[in-house]
């Protein structure tokens, strides 16, 4: 079992920046990467960026630029910074530890409980 937390979601204007966090726990196996989701209200969750055990990372074509996805491995903890943030980018953050073949993301079952990021304008 795998269990995730994330942190640092919050409240911020249009132009400004946050960092979520999500720490890591537990057994984990066949798991060789970790990504962000994201899902706003009536919307689909859909896969905001990934990062691999070896230090390969994806982002979707929205928050290129703008966001960056890293990890400390020793303390199995992965980042999502977040910079000029825009109002389309509220949502709810989710961390979730996948596996990585063949240069696609599988997302695995293991989610955190989600972080609220609301960008006012």
């Amino acid at each position: 079992q795998v269990q995730l937390v994330e942190l640092g979601g919050g409240l911020v204007q249009a132009g400004g920046s946050l960092t979520l966090s999500c720490a890591a726990s537990g057994t984990i196996f066949n798991i060789n990467a970790m990504a962000w989701y994201r899902q706003a209200p009536g919307n689909h969750r859909e896969l905001v960026a990934y990062i691999t055990n070896g230090g390969t990372t994806k982002y979707t074509d929205s928050v290129k630029g703008r966001f960056t996805i890293s990890r400390n491995n020793a303390q199995n903890t992965v980042y999502l910074q977040m910079n000029t943030l825009k109002p389309e980018d509220t949502a709810v953050y989710y961390c979730n530890a996948g596996s990585y073949r063949g240069s696609v993301y599988y997302s695995h079952a293991y989610w955190g409980k989600g972080t609220l990021v609301t960008v006012s304008s």
